[in-house]
């Protein structure tokens, strides 16, 4: 069959090539028993691609990213390349991809499956059920803001600074994919902000406020301070649906929301562009939330469940293929309700698995579920 699905891999640094080879043997399977060709590039990114090329990604790469329909990114970073200047540091090559592919909207679901609810730290009656979903702006605030630098006071003082900026029409837009998001789910949208501190903050809330009220009124909305959603994310985390937030806070949020599972190991990310009205298509980039986890990289220890879960969110927004997406869903919740655990996520009285061997219990599940 034809390939026409195109595919960008950067497996990255640490664990990323071992939780990618995964997804390089699902692929193979839903090309032998589901019909679905990909073509695939590879390419590096991050350390990997600085030590061969003196940059965090190229330009030849980003080139490819621009055509595709989809990135699928494993991790970068680590200390090997601390004293990198900053420019070329292995993150440099993320925000590279998430601003030239204008990917303004970070989906990052957090979910707790019963087979996981002892991993959490948290007591099972506050994260048993527990599914909600932060949509963070992107590409803009604080981590792109100018001026920022580090300068020199008339007094022989250093400060650095940085600039936390946003325009209504990025605010719009974000708030715009929160909104259409919750209709498809429980129908609730919390903003998160400082505007008791910060003019941006205000600014936030009164924009994403006059959204909700004007053309979402369908939608249960309401403000929170950012601080005080920290909070509650740890006292009720229940009671939110759709959380959006700017750059920095839904940097902090999500990964609290993430430990609410237990492990960064189980916690897939979608990062999405605009759709273009000519073509229908989008920008998108799609990563697990964990690090490179260098301390046990190229041990065949790492979890590749947030891979994966990645892989299924890109096949269910970047290719239309909810079927397969709920299939390699399905097949997660299988291998943990049959007890196999990675070390991130083991417990008293289950089975500690490789990676390799992870991999192999899931395409065993997905063959299951597709007899």
């Amino acid at each position: 069959m034809a390939a026409n699905k195109s595919l960008l891999i950067l497996p990255g640094d640490g664990i990323g090539p071992e939780v990618m080879t995964q997804i390089r043997h699902v692929i193979d399977w839903m090309d032998r028993r589901r019909s679905v060709t990909f073509a695939v590039q590879e390419a590096l990114v991050g350390g990997a691609c600085y030590d061969a090329h003196g940059t965090a990604i190229t330009d030849q790469t980003m080139a490819v990213a621009e055509t595709v329909d989809a990135v699928l990114l494993g991790a970068v970073g680590g200390p090997k390349w601390d004293d990198v200047p900053r420019q070329h540091r292995p993150e440099a090559g993320l925000l590279r991809l998430r601003k030239d592919l204008d990917l303004f909207a970070n989906l990052r679901p957090a979910i707790v499956f019963d087979a996981l609810v002892d991993a959490s730290t948290l007591k099972p009656e506050v994260i048993r059920g527990l599914d909600l979903l932060i949509v963070r702006e992107l590409t803009s605030g604080v981590y792109f803001g100018e001026p920022r630098g580090v300068d020199t006071l008339p007094d022989g003082t250093e400060r650095a600074f940085d600039t936390q900026l946003y325009t209504k029409p990025e605010i719009e837009r974000i708030a715009r994919v929160a909104f259409e998001l919750a209709r498809k789910r429980h129908n609730r949208v919390a903003s998160a902000e400082k505007s008791n501190v910060m003019e941006s903050g205000a600014y936030w809330r009164r924009v994403v406020s006059h959204i909700a009220a004007t053309d979402y009124p369908d939608v249960e909305y309401s403000n929170i301070l950012a601080d005080n959603c920290a909070m509650q994310l740890l006292r009720d985390p229940k009671q939110f649906d759709v959380i959006v937030t700017d750059n920095l806070f839904g940097d902090l949020l999500s990964d609290e929301a993430a430990m609410l599972t237990g492990s960064l190991g189980m916690l897939p990310s979608a990062s999405l562009g605009a759709v273009d009205p000519t073509s229908g298509r989008r920008h998108a980039l799609y990563e697990p939330v964990h690090g490179t986890a260098p301390d046990i990289a190229g041990q065949d220890k790492a979890n590749p469940l947030a891979t994966l879960l990645s892989f299924a969110m890109m096949l269910r927004y970047s290719f239309d293929m909810a079927e397969d997406a709920d299939l390699v869903e399905q097949a997660v919740q299988d291998v943990l309700a049959d007890g196999l655990r990675t070390g991130d996520i083991m417990s008293p009285g289950q089975t500690l698995v490789s990676t390799t061997q992870m991999g192999a219990a899931l395409l065993a599940a997905l063959d299951r579920r597709a007899a």
